[in-house]
C-alpha cells in the first residue's frame, strides 16, 4: 500500500533542546509520570472528523486542504481515510482515535444505504484494527446535527418522524462502536436546544432528549456495550441556547431524569471558554460530582466569540488540565481527543503532522508540570491549612450534622466578630508557586 505521507517518517522523541519541528520535545511515550507511563496517562486519539475530513471550510471562505485522499468515489475514500488515519497514528505514536458515524461514511440517501455504506468502512476499520491490535477506538458518536432533517434538533425536534430517525441512526452508530470494541459512547447535541421560546416546548423537548439517552443506554447495554456514555456540553453555536450548556446544567438535567449513574462527561475546553468558564473550572466540577470522564483537547481564542476548534498550545492550561486527570484518578475510559484542526492558513499535509505534536507535546508538558505540582505539595497544603477550621471544633460539629441552628447562634453570639478568623487568599503568591514550578520543569 502506497503511503500518504511518504516524506514524514515515525516522529521520534529529541527532548527540549531539539529544534527538528518533526520531532517531539516533551513526549516521550515510554517515559513514567506518577506511575504510569505517559502514553498511559494521556491516552491520545485523533479526531476523525477534523484531521481527516476538515478542509478548512468556514462560514466567509471555502476548503484550503486537501483532504480528498486521491479519491473522488465517496466509498473509495472513506477507504483511503481510513489508510490515511492508520499512517498518521502510527508515525505519531497514537493509540486512539474517535469518529461520527458520517465521518466515516456519508449521507447516501435513505437510512438502509447508509448504514450498509456506513458497515461497509466499519468492517475494513476492524481489518486494520487486527492487523494492527495497538489501535483503539476511544469513542464513537451519531452525527445528528448537519443534515437539513436535523435543523430543529434530533432527540428535541418538534417532529416525531425525526425523532424516530434520530434513534435509528444512533442505534447504528452505538453497534459499530461496539464492534470495534469503544470504550466510550458520546453524545453531543448539536441542535438540541432553541432560538426562540415563542415557538419552543421546552419541557417536551428535554423530557424526549430523556427518553431517547435511555433507550440507547439500555439497547447499548442489551448488545454488550460496557465502555462510559458521555455528554459533552456545550453553551451555544449553533443554537442561541443549548440545553447542554456546561456540566452543572448537565449534571442537573442527569439527576432530575434519573440519568446520573449511566452517563459522565466529555469536556472540551473551547465549549468551557465559550460558557465563560475556565477549562479547569468545567474538569472540577465533573471530578467533585464524580462524572469525571473524558477530554476534547483543545483551546478557543478568547478575542473570538466562536468555537476555533485550535490545536492545543497553552502550557498553562494544560497544566491545570492534567492536575484534575491526576487528581481524579487518571484515565479509566476516556482519553484527550485532539477534536482541534490546524488554522485554516496551515493546509499541508505536514500541517497535520506539526499540529498534533505541538497538542501532544504542550499536554505532556502540562502532565509533568501537573505531577510537579502534586509532588512539591505547596499548593495543596496551602488549600488544606484554608480550610482547617473545617476539621477541628464548630467547623467539624457542622459537617457531623452535631451543630444545630440554635447551637451556631450561641456559638457566635460568645464568639463576636469573626472577620479575625479570616486569612489571607494569597492569589497572587500561589500563581507565582505555580510559575515557578512550570519554568523548572
Amino acid at each position: 500500500m502506497a503511503e500518504f505521507f511518504p516524506n514524514i517518517s515515525k516522529i521520534p522523541f529529541e527532548g527540549v533542546k531539539s529544534t527538528n519541528p518533526l520531532a517531539f520535545k516533551y513526549y516521550d511515550p515510554d517515559e513514567v509520570v506518577m506511575g504510569k507511563t505517559m502514553r498511559e496517562q494521556l491516552k491520545f486519539a485523533l479526531s476523525w472528523w477534523h484531521t481527516m475530513g476538515g478542509d478548512g471550510t468556514d462560514m466567509f471562505g471555502c476548503g484550503t486542504a486537501d483532504k480528498t485522499w486521491g479519491e473522488s468515489d465517496p466509498t473509495a475514500r472513506a477507504k483511503a481515510k481510513v489508510d490515511a488515519a492508520f499512517e498518521i497514528m502510527d508515525k505519531l505514536s497514537i493509540d486512539y482515535f474517535c469518529w461520527h458515524d458520517r465521518d466515516l461514511s456519508p449521507e447516501y440517501g435513505s437510512l438502509k444505504d447508509n448504514n450498509e455504506k456506513l458497515q461497509e468502512v466499519v468492517d475494513y476499520i476492524a481489518e486494520k484494527m487486527k492487523a494492527d491490535p495497538s489501535k483503539k477506538l476511544l469513542w464513537g458518536t451519531a452525527k445528528c446535527f448537519d443534515h437539513p432533517r436535523f435543523m430543529h434538533g434530533a432527540g428535541t425536534s418538534p417532529s416525531a418522524d425525526v425523532f424516530a430517525y434520530s434513534a435509528a441512526q444512533i442505534k447504528k452508530a452505538i453497534e459499530c462502536t461496539v464492534q470495534l470494541g469503544g470504550t466510550g459512547y458520546v453524545f453531543w447535541g448539536g441542535r438540541e436546544g432553541y432560538e426562540t421560546l415563542l415557538n419552543t416546548n421546552m419541557a417536551l423537548e428535554q423530557d424526549n432528549m430523556a427518553r431517547l439517552l435511555r433507550m440507547v443506554i439500555d439497547y447499548g447495554r442489551s448488545i454488550g456495550f460496557k465502555g462510559d456514555f458521555y455528554i459533552e456540553p456545550k453553551p451555544k453555536e449553533p443554537t442561541k441556547h443549548q440545553y447542554d450548556f456546561d456540566t452543572a446544567t448537565v449534571i442537573g438535567f442527569l439527576r432530575k431524569y434519573g440519568l446520573d449513574k449511566d452517563i459522565k462527561m466529555n469536556i472540551e475546553a473551547n465549549h468551557a471558554t465559550l460558557a465563560q468558564h475556565t477549562f479547569q473550572h468545567e474538569l472540577r466540577v465533573a471530578r467533585d460530582n464524580g462524572f469525571f470522564g473524558s477530554i476534547d483537547a483543545n483551546q478557543g481564542d478568547v478575542l473570538l466569540g466562536w468555537d476555533t476548534d485550535q490545536f492545543p498550545t497553552n502550557a498553562y492550561d494544560a497544566a491545570l488540565c492534567m492536575y484534575e486527570v491526576l487528581k481524579a484518578g487518571g484515565f479509566t475510559n476516556g482519553g484527550l481527543n485532539f477534536d482541534a484542526k490546524a488554522r485554516r492558513g496551515s493546509f499541508t499535509p505536514e500541517d497535520i503532522f506539526l499540529s498534533y505534536i505541538a497538542g501532544m507535546d504542550t499536554f505532556a508538558l502540562g502532565l509533568k508540570i501537573a505531577a510537579k505540582m502534586i509532588e512539591d505539595g505547596r499548593i495543596d497544603k496551602f488549600v488544606e491549612d484554608r480550610y482547617a477550621s473545617w476539621s477541628t471544633g464548630i467547623g467539624k460539629d457542622i459537617i457531623d450534622g452535631k451543630a444545630t441552628l440554635a447551637d451556631l447562634e450561641k456559638y457566635a453570639l460568645e464568639k463576636g466578630e469573626v472577620a479575625d478568623s479570616l486569612g489571607s487568599g494569597r492569589q497572587e503568591y500561589l500563581e507565582s508557586v505555580l510559575n515557578q514550578i512550570m519554568f523548572n520543569i
